[in-house]
């Protein structure tokens, strides 16, 4: 029996890297991780190798089945140099370590795109809605919710694959919608919402729509929401220790590497972070009991649970990298002390 292999990969697109990918056939296949072959592309065409020395490597790294095609796989693969050492833009390498201690839950926001008019579904061909932002939020109707069949299309396919996504939800502008990721380890959980992203794009292909990532694609002065990735996190301290000192702690430590965070949070996100529409400004740093305000949100039901749980980084952009976005929180909160 033959099996599709789609190989992913991340390419060194510049600020925000890209997706690519390609397939390959394999005879009967067992669909594990360990029976993909490293495979070659051409870096030269993806902006990492030259022409001359062009070739670079695919390491397998996640798999799960394909829903959308018959007898597939999606492989997602880290690159590699031709002499097996982590590619300068492998940002999955950065990962200091990876176990279950450390749980990330990101909180995926994106809009669609009419590929005609270079709007949000939903948006007239000229000018904004008759209606500002809010009656969009979690909504039904063909007046409020755009790209609801591409959205549940997606949501199947990545359930059918067996990602862990938790939830959608239609957001607060017209033609925006989040989904939900979570998973145990930072790698592991970075991986997911790579796949996830492929299968929205090649989603909404079929519609002739595309995902526009960007935090704030209708400019900073717009009073509509941006798009972020909130990625909530714990280790295993947090989620035991029962003292809101472990949360102060690293909430602080947090605060005294504000650039290196920034640096790694997503391309253009100083539209986003504004001061207004739920965020921080770039230029402050904050963290408080459920405030969506704060650079750092401190859930609710943390506290009600005795100082037992989570923390929310409301700073990462809808195009951050959660391999980069991982690293940088695992490092700070281990630098804190609390681990």
């Amino acid at each position: 029996m033959k099996s599709k292999l789609e190989y992913i990969w991340l390419d060194g697109s510049k600020p925000t890297q890209g997706l690519r990918s390609k397939t390959r056939v394999e005879n009967n296949f067992d669909g594990k991780l360990a029976s993909c072959p490293v495979w070659a592309f051409d870096g030269s065409s993806t902006q990492q190798a030259e022409g001359g020395k062009s070739d670079c490597l695919l390491k397998p790294v996640f798999i799960c089945p394909d829903p959308d095609r018959k007898s597939a796989f999606l492989v997602m693969c880290e690159v590699m140099n031709a002499d097996g050492t982590a590619h300068s833009t492998n940002a999955r390498a950065t990962i200091e370590s990876e176990d279950d201690d450390f749980w990330f839950g990101y909180e995926q926001e994106y809009f669609l795109y009419d590929m005609e008019t270079n709007l949000p579904l939903g948006f007239p061909k000229n000018g904004y809605p008759n209606r500002p932002q809010g009656p969009y939020y979690c909504s039904v109707g063909a007046k409020n919710a755009y790209g609801r069949e591409i959205v549940e299309e997606h949501f199947d396919i990545c359930l059918d694959a067996g990602l862990n996504i938790e939830g959608i939800n239609a957001e607060v502008a017209t033609g925006q919608w989040e989904f939900q990721i979570f998973a145990k380890g930072a790698k592991r959980a970075a991986d997911e919402i790579w796949v996830a992203r492929y299968i929205l794009e090649r989603t909404a292909e079929k519609y002739g729509v595309f995902v526009e990532w960007h935090p704030k694609p209708l400019g900073s002065e717009a009073d509509w929401n941006g798009s972020g990735m909130h990625a909530n996190f714990s280790n295993g301290k947090m989620r035991t220790a029962g003292d809101k000192k472990v949360f102060d702690d690293i909430c602080a430590e947090f605060g005294k590497h504000v650039p290196e965070h920034m640096a790694v949070y997503g391309a253009y996100n100083d539209q986003r972070l504004t001061g207004k529409h739920e965020t921080a400004s770039i230029h402050d740093f904050s963290w408080g009991v459920s405030n969506r305000g704060a650079s750092i949100r401190i859930p609710v039901g943390t506290v009600e649970n005795g100082w037992k749980g989570r923390l929310e980084d409301r700073r990462p952009s809808s195009n951050g990298d959660p391999y980069k976005i991982g690293a940088v929180i695992v490092k700070s909160t281990k630098l804190s002390g609390q681990y």
